[in-house]
């Protein structure tokens, strides 16, 4: 696999090598020992999946600690614009965003750390999208920030008045009010 860096250090792209032919094609998506040396030491307990149509726009979300989440996704069907914004309190790049086109066609990862919070918009008709995370789900802990009003960096691919977004994630604060969980370091 190759790891790209992003403009923050420890977002990462993965590229699997891919093995196409007359059948198909064949990666591997995850080898824990290549991913720890070359990636993070991050330990997966938990796979999701997602489907969605055009227009859908999930996020921004994350878990407080200390049920914080690691999480490496794909776009398995169709293609989604991914992002996660920094929100590590004391942090060099805290607010600035990394964004990322993931499809089924480019086979693309992102690795996306504890301490940002992580969304996507659905570019395609439809979209499954796949996510390992590092710890388990606990409702009590999820928070989030609004996609109607982002930090000043992150230039959404479709217009949030236009999305389709769950209620919950329209009362979500926006980043101007946001008061993190995360501080940088710790």
């Amino acid at each position: 696999m190759e790891v790209i860096d992003t403009d923050i250090e420890d977002v990462k792209i993965i590229r699997p090598k891919v093995w196409s032919d007359a059948r198909g094609y064949f990666f591997e998506s995850f080898r824990e020992s290549e991913f720890h040396e070359k990636v993070a030491k991050t330990d997966f307990v938990q796979d999701n999946e997602s489907r969605s149509s055009r227009g859908v726009m999930r996020g921004l979300h994350f878990q407080r600690p200390p049920y914080a989440q690691a999480k490496l996704v794909r776009c398995v069907e169709g293609t989604v614009v991914d992002f996660a914004v920094d929100i590590r309190v004391g942090s060099p790049t805290y607010g600035r965003c990394v964004m990322a086109e993931l499809s089924a066609e480019n086979h693309l990862q992102f690795y996306v750390p504890r301490g940002f919070a992580h969304g996507f918009a659905v570019m395609s008709p439809t979209a499954v999208f796949q996510y390992k995370c590092d710890q388990y789900y606990h409702p009590e802990a999820e928070g989030g920030i609004s996609l109607l009003a982002p930090p000043d960096g992150l230039v959404l691919p479709i217009d949030p008045v236009d999305a389709i977004m769950s209620d919950k994630d329209k009362m979500l604060p926006a980043f101007a009010d946001f008061v993190s969980p995360f501080i940088y370091g710790k």
